[in-house]
This record gives structure tokens, sequence and C-alpha cells, in this order.
């Protein structure tokens, strides 16, 4: 009887159920839309993050780099030596300088290693490499032709200096020291190896490197080609190209060699961490602040409040204004569902009034006036989530640009480390293709939503046909 009485009586109101359906289905497409572009914001960020920071990486330990004692200024010096007048071959000097934080010692990766919570953690070493080639041309010294010499006009005039110069040129390029035992963690875990391989555990001090993409194309650099750093070659084993960006290393060598070329015996500049469980991030970053004094912990949810550009402006609006507008737009729905409900049931006084007299108890007039409404929430359910997906596939489909940038980052391939004073922040931009992925726990809750949408308007609603009596109905038909 239930059923057979809820199809006709849908059936007969047609353009109401509609309505109200239509209404219910425009706030869940709303909140499936800004749900599944907040995602895609998420995403969108993780993959600037990930570049940065290293695959399987939560945290990094770095140490602010201090200001410059006694006669260092920290800046790079160069020295070349005398040449002959008749010698102006090419002279070339390199300066090697670590970058990023102040270095820590490597004795620290296995303190930060032993902390409650960590999972692994691994060193590595920035440097930062200037590269100064060129020659020196000296001058002649030529004596004057014109005017008279000395008393009596004889002898020459005053010797003057012509020609001479110099002309070089300056390079400078980024070293990765990384740890070859551990290669999980790091700035090389955000690179895949495109062409050769990457270090074995038994190259921790073998003169080999390797080179990034965008630094070997640059260079012409391929597997075997050799290059000097302050006199020591090295050869290229692997060419290794960034998962979602470029990356801020050119050159990557093992750990110990990275160490004798920047005169930082058993140091490194960051340590990259692992926690145990992704859920206790920050309590392991209170327990490595509290335990190993003077460093700086930084988290992925730290660097992510440095993100600007269009990508933190979008994400802004999609978690802010788009959630509140959600909720306006469906708290609207919600009360204009409730009120046509009510509104219908006004208009249905007899036919509720006959039903009672018949000996329908209240319970089953409210019964049926819910079974309605949740009928037509369901269907303004579906034709949400309809819709919903239909504008996520959109903004999937067009893949609008946005910017990322990265600033106040010193470490290694990008990753925090804050610069010494005078030191230029290195700032990485980005640009990434937003996407809208709709999950299955946005479709859940949109169902609720329908359910609920539908248990609102029923119950204000059935609350009116409950209160109605046979007599009323009489009222209404004379």
């Amino acid at each position: 009887m239930f059923g057979i009485y809820l199809k006709r009586e849908l059936s007969r109101r047609k353009k109401a159920a509609l309505v109200i359906a239509l209404g219910l289905a425009l706030g869940i497409a709303l909140v499936i839309t800004v749900n599944s572009v907040s995602a895609g914001m998420t995403q969108a960020q993780d993959k600037v993050l990930q570049s940065l920071y290293g695959l399987g990486t939560d945290m990094t330990v770095t140490k602010a780099r201090t200001a410059p004692t006694g006669d260092s200024s920290g800046k790079p010096n160069f020295q070349f030596d005398a040449k002959s007048e008749d010698d102006d071959a090419t002279q070339s000097s390199d300066r090697v300088m670590t970058q990023g934080g102040q270095a820590l010692a490597s004795s620290l990766v296995a303190k930060v290693a032993a902390q409650k919570g960590v999972a692994g953690a691994v060193g590595a070493l920035s440097l930062n490499v200037t590269k100064v080639d060129g020659s020196f041309t000296q001058g002649k010294a030529k004596s004057s032709t014109s005017g008279q010499g000395g008393p009596g006009g004889s002898g020459g005039g005053q010797p003057q200096v012509q020609g001479g110069g110099a002309s070089f040129d300056v390079n400078s390029y980024s070293v990765g020291g990384v740890d070859v035992t551990n290669q999980d963690l790091g700035p090389l875990s955000t690179s895949k190896i495109t062409s050769g391989r990457t270090f074995t555990a038994a190259e921790t001090n073998a003169k080999v490197a390797v080179v990034g993409k965008s630094y070997a194309k640059e260079n012409k650099y391929k597997v075997g080609s050799t290059f000097k750093i302050s006199g020591t070659k090295y050869t290229v084993i692997g060419i290794a190209t960034p998962d979602s960006s470029d990356s801020t290393t050119d050159v990557y060598l093992p750990l110990k060699q990275a160490q004798t070329l920047g005169d930082a015996k058993n140091k490194v500049t960051t340590i990259y961490v692992k926690a145990t469980d992704s859920q206790q991030i920050d309590t392991v970053k209170a327990t490595i602040q509290k335990n190993i004094s003077g460093t700086t912990v930084t988290t992925s949810a730290d660097l992510a409040e440095t993100v600007s550009g269009s990508l933190s402006t979008a994400s802004d609006l999609a978690t802010s204004v788009g959630k509140w507008l959600s909720i306006a737009v469906l708290a609207a729905a919600f009360l204009v569902a409730a009120l046509l409900t009510s509104s219908a049931v006004s208009r249905r006084v007899r036919e509720f009034g006959t039903l009672k007299a018949l000996g329908w108890p209240s319970r089953r007039v409210t019964r049926q006036v819910v079974g309605e409404s949740m009928v037509n929430g369901l269907l303004g359910g579906a034709l949400g989530i309809g819709l919903g997906l239909a504008a996520a596939y959109t903004v999937t489909a067009i893949s609008p640009k946005l910017t990322a940038q990265l600033g106040s980052t010193g470490g290694m391939g990008g990753g925090p480390g804050g610069g010494g004073p005078g030191q230029q922040s290195a700032q990485n931009t980005m640009e990434i293709a937003l996407s809208a992925p709709v999950s299955v726990t946005t479709i859940v809750l949109a169902v609720g939503l329908a359910v609920a949408g539908g248990l609102i308007a029923g119950a204000m609603g059935g609350w009116r046909a409950s209160r109605m009596r046979p007599a009323d109905a009489l009222r209404s038909v004379s």
C-alpha cells in the first residue's frame, strides 16, 4: 500500500518533485565540485613539495647559517698564477662553497635516526661551485714618437703600455653529496635515472657522478663523459630526470667526495627524515627539536606555507570562499525543499483529512510524506552527483595551468634550510596542471546530503500533515 500510494502521488506531482530535486541537486553538485577542486589543489601542492623534499621524506633537519666571523666575509675569491710575458694560456679556478644552512656533524644523522618515531634518516651535503676560466693578455710597452725629446732634441717620447686585458667566463652550478648507501631518502630520490645507472653502495668515495638532465644537455654530457672540479676528474655514470619538476641540483656526487671538495669532512647540510607514522609528524618534529638543540626541523606542512603564486590563491579560494559558498547554497536548498514540501502538504488538506477519517494514524501520514521527500532527495542526489561529476570532468579536461613559487629555501635540491647573511634564498617556480579528482568519499558525502535533505524536508512536511484533522478536510469541502 505504501509503495503504490507513493508512486501515484509522485507521478501526480512531477513538477513539484522536480523543483525540489533540482534545488537539492544544485547544492550537492556545488559541494562535489568544491571538494574535487580542493583535492586537486592538494595534489598539485603535494607535487610541488615532493619535487623539493624527496620521495618518502616527511621532514628535514637543518641549522641556520651564522654570520661570518674574523676576516672571512663568506664571499668567494679566486687566485690566478702570474704568467710570463709570452704566456697567455687559459687559466681556470673553482670556488666550492657549502650552500643552504650551516654544516652539521655527520654524527647527528645517527642521533636523529635514533629518535622515537623516526623510521630512517640520511644526510646530504649541498655545494655550490663557481668556475672561472679565461686568460690574461699582457699589454706591450711602446715609445711615443710624437713631440721632441730632451734637451738638444734627441731621444724618444715616454713609453706607453698598449693593448692587453683579460677575458674570463663564469659558470656556477650546484652539487649534491648523496649517501649512496641509502638513496630512498634525499634529493636524488626525486629523480629517475633515464640513462646509465645510479650509484652503487660500494661507490662511497668513487670519482663518479650522476648529472641532471638539463645540466647534461646544456654541457653536452652523456654517460662516459668526464669533467673536473677543483682539479679532480669525475666520470658521468648516469643522467637523472626529475619526476615532477626541474631539479635545482645539477651534479650528484658520493657524499664523501662532496665533503672533500667542500672542505667539509664529516659534515652535512641537510638531514632527510622519514617518520614511522605520517600522522605523528608533528610529534616527531617536537621530539627532534627538544633532543637536538640548535637545529631547525621543517615539515611538508611548514614548507607548504611558503608556496605562493596562483596555486596558493586558488587553493585559498577553494578552501575558504568555495566551502562557505557551498554550505550556504546547500542550506538554502534544504530550506527551499522543506518549504516547498510544507506548502505541498498544505494543498493536500482534503486528502490527508480524508485518510485520517478512514483510520490512518498520524504516524502513517507522516511516514507517507517523509517517504515522498526521501525519494525527492535521492532523485536530487542522483542529479547532483551527475552535475558534480560533469563539472569535475570539465575542470580536469580544461586543466587550467597554475604557477607555484616556493621561496626561502636554501637546502639540498630546494629543500629547506635558511641561507646565511647576504645569501640569496633559492626560489623554485613550477607550473602545475589542475585536475579535479572525485573520490568515493565525496560520492558518499553527496548521498548523505541527499538523504539529509529529504529527511529535513519530510520532517517539516510530515509534522504539518500530522497536525491535520478530519474536520479540516470537511471544512475544505464546504
